[in-house]
C-alpha cells in the first residue's frame, strides 16, 4: 500500500512537495507510529520525531518513502495542480512501478496515475496513518529545503515562514523584490 500527500501548495516561494510512503500489506502504521496524524496538526519537533522514526523503519527494510518536488518555475509555467500531479506520479512510479501490485491511498483531491487502484480520502492526512506519514515526509523535506534556501536568500527570512505569505515575507518582497524561487503567479 502507498500513502500520498503534498505540502507547500500555497506558499509564495519554494517548491511544492509530494510525499509517498510504501508499507507492506499488514504493516500496522498506527501501532508503529503512535499518535501520527496530519503534519499540520503536529509541532515541528513532533514532525521531526516521526520523520526520524520513518527513516529508522526504512533502514530496517520495513517500509520505503520518496519525496518529489516541483519548482516555483514549473508552478508558474504550468500551474500548481499539474505540478503536484507530475511530482505525485514520479513518487508513486518510483515506489510502485508495477501498478497491479499496489493500492494507493491519497489525501483530499489528489489523484494517482489512472493505472493504479486508488482511494482518495477527504482529510486522509488525519484519518489514515500511512497518508499522515506521507504528509510528514512531504512537510519535513520541504521545510528542510527551505532552511537551505534561506542561506542562499537570507534577506527573505525563509527559515521562519518557509515561503508562506506572512506579513514579514510580504514586507521583504516589497523591499527586495522577488527572488528566483518566488512563485510569480502567486504574488
Amino acid at each position: 500500500m502507498l500513502g500520498v500527500d503534498e505540502a507547500g501548495r500555497g506558499p509564495l516561494a519554494g517548491p511544492v512537495s509530494v510525499g509517498v510512503v510504501a508499507v507492506p500489506e499488514g504493516f500496522d502504521v498506527a501501532k508503529e507510529f503512535p499518535g501520527v496524524t496530519d503534519s499540520k496538526k503536529l509541532s515541528e519537533k513532533k514532525r521531526e520525531k516521526f520523520f526520524e522514526m520513518l527513516e529508522t523503519h526504512v533502514a530496517l527494510g520495513d517500509m520505503r518513502f520518496a519525496v518529489e518536488f516541483e519548482s516555483a518555475e514549473v508552478i508558474d509555467r504550468e500551474g500548481i495542480v499539474p505540478a503536484v500531479r507530475r511530482a505525485l506520479a514520479r513518487g508513486v512510479n518510483a515506489l510502485a512501478p508495477d501498478a497491479s501490485l499496489v493500492t494507493v491511498k491519497l489525501d483530499g483531491s489528489l489523484q494517482a496515475p489512472e493505472e493504479y487502484t486508488q482511494e482518495t480520502i477527504i482529510h486522509g492526512d488525519a484519518l489514515v496513518p500511512v497518508i499522515s506519514l506521507a504528509s510528514i515526509a512531504a512537510k519535513v523535506s520541504r521545510d528542510r529545503l527551505m532552511l537551505d534556501l534561506a542561506k542562499q536568500y537570507p534577506e527573505y527570512g525563509f527559515e521562519k515562514h518557509k515561503g508562506y505569505g506572512t506579513k514579514a515575507h510580504y514586507d521583504m518582497i516589497e523591499k527586495h523584490g522577488p527572488c528566483a524561487i518566488h512563485r510569480r503567479s502567486f504574488l
